[in-house]
């Protein structure tokens, strides 16, 4: 490999074969797809895509590593940039984002994502099996966290399959996992106030341990938590992304 991985970008190269046929098998490009890889590193999955004859754009935030990228396929749309500034709106058809992403920025960039999501046809992307497992996990899950709830506020997702340590060079200390995400539309339960929402979710998982009478004390009481139907003696990882939606909504009639 010419450039070797940089610890602060997160860098883990994909370089097994099979690995990367099963991940553009599950991306199933089609002719007419406007596809942007976020992070293509030496380009594994550059290669295949390109080979099928796809308009591709990279995002490769490593310039040493887009500089060779640039001259390695010259027909590539390259953005040298850091994917969490980037434009994802400004293509005129629905994106399909693909990627191994970096492990160190990726819930940042899924809820950057999440602001885009009008602009995205699906998002096929690698990430670490742990963080996979907390974004499709179900309510009453240890896995099931603020992670879970914003993210299939927007998304319907769906883990499809692992991939060992030994798929990459350097070799990372944690398990990687395949996941698919779809924009909703629309969404089945919109909040009258998303950044309300957000609260709610945020200051019921800050203290996830505490039944919500406790934790959203600051927000409603243990009343009103009765009257819209949700046990006040439940925890957060309890409850559906339509209660948090339904408690957002109460606070919303208070202009809370």
């Amino acid at each position: 490999m010419k450039h070797p991985a940089r610890k602060r970008f997160g860098q883990h190269f994909l370089v097994d074969q099979p690995t990367i046929a099963a991940i553009i098998a599950a991306i199933a490009p089609e002719p007419d797809d406007t596809i942007v890889e976020i992070g293509p590193g030496s380009g594994a999955l550059t290669d295949s895509l390109l080979m099928m004859g796809k308009k591709l754009h990279v995002i490769e935030i490593d310039r040493d590593l887009a500089a060779d990228l640039q001259t390695k396929y010259p027909r590539l749309s390259l953005h040298v940039c850091d994917a969490l500034k980037f434009d994802y709106a400004q293509f005129k058809k629905k994106l399909r984002i693909v990627g191994n992403l970096p492990y160190n920025i990726s819930t940042p960039l899924l809820f950057q994502l999440e602001r885009f999501a009008a602009s995205i046809r699906d998002i096929n992307v690698m990430l670490q099996k742990e963080v996979v497992d907390r974004m499709v996990a179900a309510p009453a899950d240890s896995n099931y966290s603020r992670l879970s709830v914003m993210l299939q506020y927007r998304f319907a997702m769906e883990k499809l399959f692992e991939i060992g340590p030994q798929s990459f060079m350097p070799r990372p200390r944690v398990e990687s996992a395949m996941v698919r995400l779809v924009p909703l539309r629309p969404v089945p339960w919109p909040a009258r106030d998303e950044a309300s929402f957000a609260r709610v979710v945020s200051a019921a998982f800050m203290q996830r341990r505490k039944t919500l009478r406790n934790a959203l004390r600051k927000y409603l009481n243990e009343a009103e938590l009765t009257a819209i139907g949700i046990d006040p003696q439940s925890r957060a990882q309890e409850l559906s992304v339509a209660q948090f939606v339904a408690i957002a909504d109460y606070l919303g009639t208070r202009n809370i």
